[in-house]
């Protein structure tokens, strides 16, 4: 499709960057496919998983970089930043075909199955490649793996999904280890998300990374998350 240019290959080109930022929009997941990696592979990211990693304060409360319907423990130097999904009308783009379909675009990059993008931990200033993000999502009747199955099943090139149940400090919810492949890279690599449901909604947290060995460097940071999460 030809679109204008000026103010438009701007918005577009935004747009690329929100989506190498933001990935996974919709596609199919396999369901309990075995473990994500060989066994030596497992036995590499469950020692980089203990590594100790300091905490650098807690998001999720109301005044927080993020407020959030749980609140957990961020690593020493990731920074949070709140993301802000919009209302998803666009605003004025429908007078411009051009405008409505980056808003289109954009929208669909900040939902994933039921929840919608609403923080972003970034590891760059402790010196990784990757993200800790979280979705968040309307009240319902659906238990935390409905939620986490429903996530995964809406990225693309996803296989090898393996669920589990986990228990936090009386948080009970689901996690799942599964590997991306991305057909334009030509790339697999590893990533992670758990789902609890709060009075508030859904809650997802995910774990990407540009690559697999940046993944495993980050998983402390995820796994901090996860033995501090709390629901209100």
């Amino acid at each position: 499709m030809l679109v204008g240019v000026g103010p438009v290959r701007r918005q577009l080109a935004q747009v690329a960057l929100l989506a190498g930022v933001l990935t996974g929009c919709s596609g199919a997941a396999e369901g309990d496919a075995g473990p994500s990696s060989s066994a030596s592979a497992s036995a590499d990211a469950a020692s980089a998983s203990d590594t100790a990693v300091k905490s650098g304060g807690t998001i999720g409360a109301a005044g927080s970089a993020c407020p959030l319907p749980v609140t957990f423990d961020i690593a020493e130097d990731w920074k949070a930043k709140a993301i802000d999904a919009g209302t998803g009308d666009g605003g004025d783009s429908s007078a411009d075909p051009d405008n409505e379909l980056a808003q289109e675009i954009v929208d669909a990059l900040l939902h994933q199955g039921p929840v919608t993008a609403a923080c972003e931990v970034d590891a760059k200033p402790a010196g990784n490649i990757g993200f800790l993000r979280v979705w968040t999502g309307k009240p319902g009747d659906e238990d935390a793996r409905a939620v986490l199955e429903a996530f995964v099943a809406a990225e693309n090139g996803v296989s090898k999904a393996k669920y589990s149940a986990f228990e936090a400090g009386g948080v009970s919810g689901a996690e799942v280890k599964y590997l991306v492949t991305s057909k334009l890279l030509e790339e697999t690599k590893e990533e992670s998300a758990l789902a609890v449901t709060t009075k508030r909604g859904p809650v997802v947290i995910h774990l990407g990374g540009m690559d697999t060995d940046e993944h495993r460097e980050m998983l402390p940071a995820y796994e901090l998350a996860k033995r501090t999460l709390r629901t209100g």
